[in-house]
């Protein structure tokens, strides 16, 4: 199998799917090359090995997923990605009979431009659905403008899986609703709150949990912090000072502000304002029981508590487990901020209520529908048998039908020659002038360009846009 991915969500979705679909298959693993091609750690806190990993373009990646090589192809990044390589794919093999099974979809929540990612994903022989929601809406896309909707199949997010080949929930963590005064369960109201758990002992600050997710330790709050919501300085500023007030009226419990990414890393979604440098600005500062923290989010959840933030994946992770998840409303239920895929649960809360001691407890009927129901076919890992027979199924046809992308030039002439342009393609698909496949790896001088490009374009959206942003409110 190969994965292709253009980031580093992107690739734990990929690299995991293509574990789900085919359990102990060799996997190389191609990274788009691209603003946010992952970095060697954030590549290992995925915790799935590679047998090969290296930087392609999609002409490059187009040239090398062949039948000889590969059974199946998962194409874990953006949508004109998706096309690009769909498009690509579709001019290299033409007709033949025999290829990869092509597979698809999305890497979480899908609560915004619907439409328009999944027509960009159609052509592909599956695109994954991960809840039967969203595998419910995936076809009415495609059933709406008279496109064949028997690709989507659906499954469940593949780093969900059975709690406890996960971790499970933490011993002890609370489920349901109710008060926690004292900061710590089990701990009469009016004492100290400090139970018979120790705080894992180190350095405040950024640090990695990985070695950790085992020791004893209070009561956990984590905030998941997402790279770009909510957008406005103040508003992320807001948040921090929030977690910081909320460690400060529990002394028992501990604040841990799940970050993305460290210093330096490129991420799925640009991050202008990132956390680290608001918490440098932080009036007071993060008191003791508060800190930024990175690692694997399996292993953050193994000692949460309480869940918080405003709209990311790791609710639905969350969920799964059993852990109390909170979805944050002080912002306002928008869609701007993706919390309105939300309504309904009952995890929506605001940091006074959290600061009160409430512990949201989910609706199962809506769990049931995002496919992290805590009971049920999504709760063993059962939910991965169907794409599974389905892959294989198709894996093992003598005759595979030739990709057949819904858009074309004929039915999006305006649009998507734009598409495969941006990736290297013109519009049939073959691979522009001068944008030819690169022979053997990159040199040392090719690789140093590229990194100080990255570079380049991260200090332009971190620092320079907003110093332009702020002068245009002048």
């Amino acid at each position: 199998m190969a994965v292709l991915a253009d980031s580093d969500t992107r690739w734990k979705w990929g690299a995991l799917t293509a574990h789900r679909l085919a359990p102990g298959a060799a996997l190389d693993g191609r990274l788009l090359r691209g603003r946010a091609t992952p970095t060697g750690r954030q590549l290992a806190e995925v915790g799935v090995r590679a047998e090969t990993l290296r930087e392609v373009t999609a002409a490059e990646f187009v040239g090398d997923a062949d039948r000889s090589r590969y059974d199946v192809l998962v194409l874990a990044c953006v949508g004109g990605a998706v096309q690009a390589v769909l498009h690509g794919l579709a001019h290299a093999w033409g007709a033949a009979p025999v290829r990869p099974v092509v597979v698809t979809g999305y890497v979480g929540v899908v609560y915004e431009k619907l439409a328009d990612g999944l027509l960009l994903r159609h052509g592909a022989d599956v695109v994954l659905a991960n809840s039967p929601e969203d595998a419910d809406r995936f076809r009415a896309v495609y059933e709406g403008v008279g496109a064949p909707a028997g690709s989507v199949t659906e499954w469940a997010l593949p780093f969900l899986g059975d709690p406890a080949e996960a971790g499970g929930g933490r011993e002890g963590s609370r489920a349901g609703s109710g008060s926690d005064s004292s900061g710590s369960p089990g701990v009469p109201s009016g004492s100290s709150g400090s139970s018979d758990r120790t705080a894992p002992s180190g350095p405040r600050g950024s640090k990695d949990l990985s070695d950790q997710s085992r020791q004893p330790h209070p009561f956990t709050v984590v905030f998941a912090a997402q790279p770009s919501v909510p957008e406005r300085r103040e508003d992320r500023a807001y948040l921090l000072r929030r977690a910081a007030q909320h460690a400060r009226l529990h002394p028992g419990r501990e604040v841990l502000v799940k970050l993305r990414s460290k210093p330096g890393e490129h991420t799925t979604h640009i991050e202008e304002l990132p956390y680290q440098k608001l918490a440098a600005r932080l009036p007071g500062g993060l008191p003791p029981n508060c800190r930024l923290v990175y690692g694997h989010m399996g292993e953050v959840l193994a000692r949460t508590d309480l869940l918080v933030t405003v709209s990311s994946t790791a609710a639905l992770e969350s969920l799964h487990r059993g852990i109390p998840t909170a979805v944050l409303t002080d912002l306002g239920i928008r869609e701007a901020l993706g919390n309105h895929h939300f309504l309904g649960s009952g995890c929506l809360a605001s940091w006074d209520q959290l600061d009160a001691g409430r512990l949201p407890e989910p609706d199962p009927g809506w769990s049931a529908r995002q496919g992290v129901a805590a009971d049920g076919p999504y709760a063993h890992g059962t939910a991965f048998a169907t794409a599974r027979r389905r892959v294989a199924e198709l894996a093992a046809r003598p005759v595979l039908p030739p990709l057949a992308p819904y858009y074309t030039v004929a039915t999006a002439p305006g649009y998507l020659p734009a598409v495969l342009a941006r990736h290297g393609l013109d519009p049939t698909g073959r691979p522009l002038p001068g944008r030819s496949r690169e022979t053997g790896e990159p040199g040392a001088l090719r690789r140093a360009v590229r990194e100080a490009a990255r570079g380049a374009y991260r200090h332009g959206v971190q620092r320079v846009a907003p110093v332009i942003r702020r002068l245009g409110e002048l």
